[in-house]
């Protein structure tokens, strides 16, 4: 936060916008620092740690806002981050939300894992980049700096109306942490609104502050939320296929971290699906709703293909290879 919170105070002097800081029951001293250092940094403390997304949720509903921006703690904003999204966002009402340009804070070159240039989704809900297709990060280029339609924005920097985000029920708390922004960027796509990347505005993300990419319980995390976001959004036609599917990759999966030495992220995957049916009779009225309120359900930003199959298989690690 002492690394941080100057250089955004620095860097996000507009009028009207104010910088909170939700507490998620934090047991250092973060709270004092910020009273004694930053004294025009308003809080939003919170009983106990409700993730991510209950924590965001919990916080949020104490605002009154135009425009909410959700902001890691571990984001280094550059000079003029914040105009260009509010910019565009003014200009065209279709849009529900955007993200900066997500690059690396260790290897600044280079996109950063948690959202790059814009995100994107195959049909059997793997997400990937423009910038990052599973573990290859581009060096940044400008290749991708053009303004871009893109399925999910990153929670690490979403600049999203409020009145939609309340709208649509903001982020699912029974995610707590790992694909919720992801979830409420489908929510929104599929009731007519655009999701954008405006690379015009940089931030630089540490990434990994909370749980290491390879950590098992990141691991069980990101395969439970991902099934819960399937079952919540894929409309009926497609959701038996797809999860027979998936039940065979995520198989395939646990065998191959197996093999490779990762034993307890193999436990992780199957124990993320033995959860996700013991979870499945929670989630039926918020699929009956979802679907009940959708107006689409075909998106240009769904790749039409297995990302697994075209990035280990056919070689193409990139998202420009990957969009030919």
């Amino acid at each position: 936060m002492n690394q941080f919170l100057p250089i955004l105070l620095q860097n996000t002097q507009l009028p009207d916008v104010d910088i909170y800081v939700a507490d998620n029951a934090s047991t250092d001293n973060s709270l004092a620092l910020i009273s004694e250092k930053f004294p025009t940094v308003k809080t939003v403390l919170l009983d106990k740690n409700y993730g991510f997304a209950g924590g965001y949720n919990k916080a949020l509903a104490q605002i009154k806002a135009s425009y909410f921006v959700l902001l890691n703690s571990d984001i280094e904003v550059t000079e003029n981050w914040l105009q260009p999204l509010l910019n565009y966002m003014n200009k065209n009402k279709d849009v529900a939300a955007c993200q900066p340009k997500i690059k690396s804070f260790y290897n600044r070159d280079y996109f950063e894992h948690a959202g790059a240039s814009g995100g994107f989704i195959d049909y059997l809900g793997f997400p990937f980049c423009r910038g990052r297709v599973v573990g290859t990060a581009e060096m940044d280029r400008g290749q991708y700096d053009t303004v871009i339609d893109v399925f999910w924005a990153t929670g690490a920097c979403l600049l999203i109306r409020s009145e939609l985000y309340n709208q649509v029920g903001g982020l699912d708390d029974e995610f707590f942490a790992h694909m919720e922004e992801i979830d409420l960027c489908w929510r929104l796509r599929s009731r007519g609104f655009r999701i954008v990347c405006i690379p015009q505005s940089v931030v630089y993300h540490v990434g990994g502050g909370t749980l290491h990419v390879e950590h098992p319980h990141k691991t069980y995390l990101n395969f439970r939320n991902n099934l819960l976001m399937l079952y919540k959004n894929l409309p009926q036609k497609s959701l038996s296929n797809i999860m027979s599917w998936r039940k065979l990759f995520d198989y395939a999966a646990a065998f191959q971290l197996f093999v490779t030495g990762k034993p307890q992220n193999a436990k992780s995957v199957l124990k993320a699906r033995k959860d996700f049916k013991k979870m499945l009779p929670g989630f039926v009225d918020k699929r009956i709703e979802n679907l009940s309120l959708a107006t689409r359900t075909d998106f240009p930003e769904m790749l039409r293909k297995s990302i697994v199959i075209v990035y280990y298989l056919k070689g193409n690690k990139t998202y420009s290879k990957l969009i030919k």
